[in-house]
């Protein structure tokens, strides 16, 4: 198999258990090509942000195996490959924000990968001006609302021009301006995503596949229908909930 037919990522029988927990992955397999665009969703606990993490090495499977391009990832130097071509957002913006201002923040993956000062910079500065973040750079992050968290944490990522996306709950807790800006800004992505939301209707507008972890088995769920509502009402405003 040349290498325009490789898949970008593979997990093989890939299984992962907590200490004294069950299975949270077991034998999992699992293939991300190129352009992929992937809806993860599912409840708490299933496996969704773990699997991520062991696609990153953040954690090592148990058994089974995760193949980068073909290669088995085995050591810390092949997951470090990994890093360099994927990134990673995290559910938590502030576990990703470590720097005092903006710019210092997007500009430390840059610089990770061996751009000097001034390259990363410019870098950065590009990336955060293509998501509305100019006028960011000495803002200091600890006083940034959550929306701005989330762009901030997602220029970071975006600017070492990753191959490809894993996001963890992109949207949570997020405005609906800010929401539709990062549903715009992924849509302009030609970039292949792995998209894990509870939010349907976001996924509906960014993935193309979707999937759902399942007795820590992977399974596909294109069958069924992303569709969205639109209704107002005299409540509208006010927390509710529809019963069928």
């Amino acid at each position: 198999m040349d290498e325009s037919q490789t898949p970008l990522l593979e997990l093989r029988r890939a299984c992962f258990t907590y200490p004294g927990q069950r299975d949270v992955l077991d034998n999992l397999d699992f293939c991300l090509r190129d352009k992929d665009r992937a809806g993860l969703f599912g409840p708490n606990g299933s496996g969704k942000t773990t699997l991520l993490h062991v696609i990153m090495g953040l954690l090592r499977p148990d058994s089974g195996e995760v193949l980068f391009r073909g290669s088995p990832c085995r050591y810390e130097k092949d997951f470090q490959a990994v890093r360099r071509a994927i990134g990673l957002l995290l559910q938590n913006a502030d576990d990703q924000l470590f720097n005092p201002t903006v710019l210092d923040d997007v500009a430390f993956g840059p610089l990770n990968l061996g751009l000097t000062p001034d390259e990363a910079r410019t870098r950065a500065q590009e990336t955060m001006a293509a998501l509305g973040l100019y006028g960011f750079e000495d803002r200091l992050t600890h006083r940034l609302s959550g929306g701005e968290k989330k762009l901030v944490s997602l220029a970071g990522v975006m600017a070492m021009r990753p191959q490809a996306l894993l996001l963890d709950e992109p949207t949570n807790g997020l405005d609906p301006e800010t929401r539709s800006r990062i549903i715009d800004i992924l849509n302009g992505l030609d970039t292949t995503l792995v998209v894990i939301s509870h939010d349907w209707d976001f996924l509906d507008q960014t993935a193309t596949s979707f999937y759902t972890i399942k007795a820590g088995r992977m399974v596909r769920e294109d069958d069924r229908t992303f569709h969205t509502h639109v209704h107002s009402h005299r409540l509208g405003d006010l927390p509710h909930r529809h019963r069928p």
